[in-house]
């Protein structure tokens, strides 16, 4: 098979279902040899089989591409690490992860407990963390052996949620919003090493999605259907190619037919008097700053 990832190895965690599965197999219907790793496990991160993973490693075979199982869990170091390592052993090398795992315990933030919280940090950030950190490990020692730098990919997942909240998903929320804050500081960390870090915020039918949003994530009769998982999979395949070098530190939010560019967070209206505030004096002047800002996007759910 050959494409824009011809000869590049992906890893690609949460791959068994929804957007891993596409993305999986788009990355491998464009040349890339692919590592599926998935636990098999409920939406709440319970259980867990083989059975996930296996299969889409057969439906690429059966495109005629090149792809490994991986049962791993991505919050525990050692078997992310063992990710990289089975990436390396099977294929060689390792030119892209694609951080898409992740579970969701949707509660009202009054009702949500202590092991809800910890749980989704947990599959989310750290998640996020222990997969990336252990393939920079291997990319910067790369990079010093040879004295020149790689060219790899970082490819992680956040959300409309994270960009601006999501009513009953406090937890989800502020995971998804690190990752965006998180991809900023590795894109700005690790150029110097030839390593990319960009974030994309998909909105599509997923397990997850349609337990959440019911009827309006459902496919339609006729026509493009805009909430398929399989429109993120070319932006995907694009972020892991050597297309995408220079593109770095972007969070993109995708959805049916469009890309859109997060803006981010930027200075907005000011007032300096150069001097210590009264506190009797900081209602007008935040009332002034208020009545000049742009209008924030809507907290999803409100």
């Amino acid at each position: 098979m050959s494409g824009i990832c011809e000869g590049r190895v992906v890893l690609v965690t949460g791959a068994g279902r929804g957007l891993g599965r596409e993305y999986a197999l788009e990355l491998a219907r464009q040349g890339a040899k692919v590592v599926v790793n998935d636990l098999g496990v409920s939406n709440q991160g319970e259980g867990g089989e083989n059975t996930p993973a296996e299969q889409v490693v057969a439906e690429i075979a059966a495109l005629g591409g090149e792809a490994v199982a991986n049962f791993g869990d991505v919050s525990d170091m050692t078997s992310a690490g063992d990710m990289i390592k089975q990436a390396l052993d099977t294929f060689g090398d390792l030119h892209a992860v694609v951080n898409n795992a992740g579970i969701v315990r949707d509660r009202m933030f009054v009702s949500a407990t202590e092991d809800e919280w910890d749980a989704t940090m947990k599959v989310h950030l750290k998640g996020h963390f222990a997969v990336a950190s252990n393939a920079v490990a291997y990319w910067r020692g790369k990079a010093k052996e040879t004295g020149s730098t790689v060219d790899a990919r970082i490819i992680n997942t956040t959300s409309g949620a994270g960009l601006q909240g999501s009513i009953g998903q406090s937890a989800y929320s502020t995971a998804k919003g690190g990752i965006a804050a998180l991809t900023l500081v590795q894109a700005a960390e690790l150029a110097r090493y030839g390593i990319t870090a960009n974030a994309l915020a998909p909105a599509a039918r997923t397990r997850m999605t349609e337990a959440a949003f019911g009827d309006a994530m459902a496919a339609p009769e006729d026509g493009f259907d805009e909430n398929d998982p399989a429109n993120c999979a070319p932006i995907v395949a694009w972020l892991a190619s050597p297309e995408s070098a220079g593109v770095t530190g972007q969070v993109f939010e995708i959805k049916g037919g469009m890309i859109m560019l997060e803006d981010g967070w930027r200075e907005g209206p000011s007032v300096d008097i150069h001097a210590r505030w009264k506190p009797e004096d900081v209602t007008e002047a935040v009332k002034g700053l208020l009545e000049q800002a742009m209008p924030a996007r809507k907290v999803w759910g409100s």
